[in-house]
């Protein structure tokens, strides 16, 4: 039989708020210096897991590993919902 009860995700343990958004920030901006389009190689982190996808200028990828990337998509996700509802 399956399971049809809604399952519950746990919030992201990151100490604040603005910690999450100074490394997505510095690692976009990273990005950009570099040349390349910080929304699709972020995606590609977050989707994949793999590393490669963040550049190492600037100590991104260094910078992002600090995160997981459940809670980094759930940061982002939060603030866009909060921008749109």
């Amino acid at each position: 039989m399956r399971n049809t009860e809604t399952q519950r995700f746990g919030a992201y343990k990151h100490e604040t708020r603005n910690e999450v958004r100074e490394i997505l920030e510095d690692v976009y901006i990273a990005l950009q210096e570099k040349g390349y389009n910080p929304f699709t190689q972020i995606v590609g982190y977050i989707l994949s897991g793999d590393p490669t996808y963040i550049t190492s200028h600037a100590n991104a990828r260094v910078l992002i590993g600090k995160l997981e990337r459940d809670e980094l998509l759930e940061a982002m996700v939060r603030e866009f919902l909060r921008e749109v509802l």
